[in-house]
């Protein structure tokens, strides 16, 4: 779908509009608020869509969390399914069999190879590979194929392998209703697990030709995007293991939650999930339905910060698999010990690629992958948890109370891309005022602006709240085209 790009320059409004922000996931705009010399002032990112899930799960059981929450997003489903599944554990106070545990960490690695596919090779590179100036109409994932197929079909081929491994394991590509309180509800078996392992090398292949790829993009025409496409000193907020090795997922190898400074000092580490109302608090805005979620002790402003795959290659001591290692070590040349540049999410993406593979590669050598004992099975034991996983995108939080007879009474979800809300209206402020001006408002300048937003690849239909008013705007038209009337609120 093109984008409708208007520029309205005369007072008092003074603003372009963006609108919809193409090639994410969900509904969402931008407006740029100009001087009266036509300086930019300041970029919004309007995310105008509202599901609720919050509120209408209330007075379910919690049981049914994780089918009725994996259906927020049809891109990550396996993302909220594992965090809702990981909440019922603990209200069943049980200790999932460690081949459940084995067997949710497998389908979360393939989630973020699957999701991680779509963003670069399908919703960001047409960017990079047919041209920030090149035709609108054709800057898409039907350009890319005519342009180069092959690669096309190696991001198609990579996402599929990750799709694959998610039904193998759960029956259906997406809203697998598999991962349960107390562990998961089948086994893998020894065939499945063979299938799985003979697409590995066709896997890592397309990664390692991604990478190449963009990194040699990198070295010759995208330095430009690198200081200014949402480069910035904030907080970095995610997973590490015990060791303070790269983390994707809670349970027994978790070492929790780390926050770390542009600087590589620790602001804190070890955090639990289940504190996190202690160390965390979101604020809202009348403009936009997505939270804006802060560091409590810092404030909003010196307490915002980014999660996802760069703050989960920040945060981590090393990952610990050879190749995405040498790529982590790269990474850490190219930007430094703490990476800053927000374009530089794309290629995170790509090594954390390879690091899911490795992982999923050593996974099933495990023989207690193939275990036949993977759930664990009581009554409601306590009344108010918190689960925690990696989503692609970053950090994700599921808080629910339920009653006695284990029925949700309140249901709070911190979701990863309203964790970069602050981020990304960040970059887009920023990428504004490099490349625009009242005088200079062309596609190819308000097409970068906007790929600001996708650096951080967001998902907008977890976006939950509701409060005070949302800006509207309704315009009267004649049946010639002509605007007859306009009032706004907000």
């Amino acid at each position: 779908m093109a984008t409708n790009r208007s520029a309205d320059a005369k007072p008092p409004t003074r603003r372009i509009t963006i609108d919809p922000v193409t090639r994410i996931e969900g509904h969402a705009k931008i407006s740029i608020h100009l001087d009266a010399s036509g300086a930019v002032e300041t970029a919004r990112f309007h995310v105008t869509e509202y599901r609720g899930f919050e509120k209408f799960c209330e007075g379910r059981p919690f049981t049914e969390m994780a089918a009725i929450t994996a259906r927020i997003c049809g891109i990550c489903p396996v993302s909220h399914l594992l965090a809702a599944a990981a909440t019922g554990d603990k209200i069943l106070a049980v200790r999932i069999p460690p081949a459940a545990e084995k067997l949710r960490r497998l389908m979360n690695l393939a989630q973020i190879t699957q999701s991680h596919a779509l963003s670069f090779f399908h919703l960001s590179s047409p960017d990079f590979l047919l041209g920030w100036d090149s035709d609108p109409a054709r800057r898409n994932i039907f350009g890319l194929i005519a342009a180069n197929p092959e690669l096309a079909r190696s991001g198609i081929r990579l996402r599929q392998f990750g799709q694959g491994v998610i039904e193998a394991l759960g029956g259906r590509k997406i809203h697998a209703a598999w991962a349960v309180p107390g562990g998961v509800r089948s086994p893998l078996s020894p065939e499945t697990r063979d299938q799985i392992r003979a697409g590995l090398p066709e896997a890592f292949a397309i990664a390692e030709q991604g990478l190449a790829l963009f990194k040699q993009l990198l070295d010759s025409q995208l330095r430009e995007e690198l200081n200014v496409f949402g480069n910035f000193p904030s907080l970095f907020l995610g997973l590490v293991g015990r060791d303070g090795r790269w983390e994707h997922s809670g349970g027994s190898g978790c070492g929790g939650i780390r926050v770390m400074a542009s600087d590589g000092s620790l602001v804190a580490d070890g955090l639990q999930e289940d504190d996190y109302a202690g160390f965390l608090a979101e604020a809202v805005e009348p403009w936009s339905y997505l939270k804006f979620p802060y560091f409590k002790a810092l404030g909003p402003e010196a307490g915002s910060y980014r999660v996802g795959p760069l703050a989960r290659l920040n945060l981590c001591d090393r990952i610990g698999t050879e190749r995405a290692d040498r790529e982590l070590l790269e990474l850490r040349q190219r930007g430094g010990r703490v990476v800053t540049a927000s374009f530089l999410y794309h290629l995170a993406r790509l090594i954390e690629i390879v690091a899911c593979l490795e992982q999923m590669e050593q996974l099933l050598d495990d023989p207690q992958i193939t275990a036949t004992h993977v759930r664990a099975r009581a009554s409601v034991n306590c009344h108010e948890a918190v689960g925690v996983s990696e989503a692609p995108r970053g950090t994700l939080l599921h808080h629910y109370r339920v009653d006695a007879d284990g029925l949700i009474e309140r249901v709070n979800l911190i979701i990863a891309t309203g964790q970069n809300n602050s981020a990304m209206n960040r970059t887009i402020t920023q990428i504004a005022q490099h490349v625009l001006t009242g005088h200079n408002l062309s596609e190819p300048l308000l097409n970068r602006v906007e790929a600001g937003i996708r650096c951080f690849d967001p998902c907008l239909s977890c976006s939950t709240h509701a409060a005070g008013q949302m800006p509207l705007q309704v315009q009267l038209f004649s049946a010639a085209g002509e605007l007859l009337e306009e009032r706004q609120r907000g």
